[in-house]
């Protein structure tokens, strides 16, 4: 029996190096040490270092440099859809506070087919129904295996999910080198162009974004009107 000692990726895999198929559940795709049958026949004992989630499309690497393709087999789950986005993010928030599996799409959520869980999805108004395919929950946040993935590293210490120095709100033009004077035209130009401005990007963030910002019409417009940076011009207002 050829024992499978390391875990490789599904984008490094390689597939002539590719020798048979093991075609497992959810259950069996999160182990560390177990005597498996691949499809074809050859016998292979999984001896990782740790419990390690395999995912469809990855592979294990037998101690001659050959791999196994592990393969997602459908099972028993239920699907859950709701009649409103809302109303399905509050399930999964349960279903997440149980500390349960769970495959997210982008209108459904799939979780192993268990009683109790059916009547807490029940309770919250959702419709389920029974189906089989394969199982691919997310992974934990934490669940990531350094050892067999080759990432380049991430610096988060000078960078921010809203740097609004560099992303979205640089929206000024350098007109320095051919400053004009406008006059009372060009000036209100520039309001109705900052007006404008405001106006489209209160709509886009809407009033309920998060994302920190007073998104009121009129201040709004005046901040980009304003603030936004016409290097060379003055205005006469």
């Amino acid at each position: 029996m050829l024992r499978a000692t390391s875990v490789v990726r599904k984008a490094a895999v390689r597939p002539d190096r590719v020798v048979d198929t093991l075609t497992l559940d959810h259950d069996d795709r999160n182990r560390r040490r177990l005597a498996l049958t691949a499809d074809g026949g050859l016998g292979i004992l999984l001896d990782l270092d740790k419990a390690t989630a395999l995912g469809d499309g990855d592979a294990v690497k037998l101690e001659d440099g050959r791999l196994v393709l592990i393969k997602a087999a459908p099972q028993s789950l239920l699907e859950i859809r709701a009649e409103n986005p809302l109303r399905l993010m509050r399930v999964a928030w349960h279903i997440g506070n149980r500390h349960t599996p769970a495959e997210i799409t982008a209108d459904a959520i799939y979780i192993e087919n268990d009683h109790v869980l059916a009547e807490m999805v029940r309770g919250q108004g959702c419709v389920m129904s029974a189906v089989n395919r394969p199982f691919q929950p997310e992974r934990g946040a934490y669940d990531h295996d350094h050892a067999n993935c080759d990432h380049p590293s991430h610096d988060h210490g000078g960078h921010s999910h809203h740097d609004h120095g560099q992303h979205g709100h640089d929206h000024g033009h350098d007109h320095g080198s051919h400053a004009h004077d406008h006059g009372h035209a060009a000036a209100q130009a520039h309001g109705e162009h900052a007006h404008s401005h405001a106006e489209t990007h209160a709509h886009a963030h809407g009033d309920a974004c998060g994302c920190g910002h007073d998104h009121g019409h009129h201040d709004h417009g005046h901040k980009h009107g304003a603030g936004h940076g016409h290097k060379g011009h003055t205005h006469d207002h």
